[in-house]
């Protein structure tokens, strides 16, 4: 990958508050709209959502995930040129008290402030997303593999 595409890619995953979750409901596709945050170094992504919403609840049966960031649609004429970038991996279930919760939870309240509400509820929780693979796309004709290693070393661009 080139280092413009690494900028491209780095800018999209910090810019970027919403993204795609991809999961399997019935044995079936499902995807639905999560907010994120994304630790420095990209190892991690964190979303924060209720037990009781059908994305989770298909997380608490099968770990396995998509999670896919995309430049905003700007009104270009062809919408294939937007960057994009889909990261397969798994989520787990981080304890409140857990070792790391409180450093996520406090980033989570710096970028979504509304948010610090629903830290008091129960029924919800952060789920951190452990990035194995996945593609990423620069625009048109330029479209690469990652890992979680690309991740990490376009993280400082």
């Amino acid at each position: 990958m080139d280092i413009q595409s690494e900028k491209i890619l780095a800018q999209i995953i910090r810019a970027t508050r919403v993204a795609s979750l991809g999961t399997l409901r019935d044995e079936a596709p499902h995807v639905s709209m999560v907010p994120f945050v994304v630790m420095e170094d990209f190892s991690a992504f964190y979303i924060f959502a209720s037990r009781l919403a059908q994305n989770i609840v298909d997380l608490q049966k099968n770990k396995y995930m998509s999670l896919m960031i995309a430049e905003t649609d700007d009104g270009r004429s062809d919408p294939q040129t937007l960057a994009r970038v889909t990261i397969r991996g798994s989520a787990e279930l981080m304890q409140n008290g857990a070792p790391g919760y409180t450093p996520v939870k406090n980033m989570y309240i710096e970028r979504f402030p509304e948010s610090e509400v629903l830290f008091k509820l129960e029924d919800f929780g952060l789920w951190r997303i452990k990035p194995k693979g996945g593609r990423f796309v620069a625009g048109l004709a330029k479209a690469y593999n990652i890992t979680p290693e690309t991740l990490q070393k376009v993280s400082t661009r």
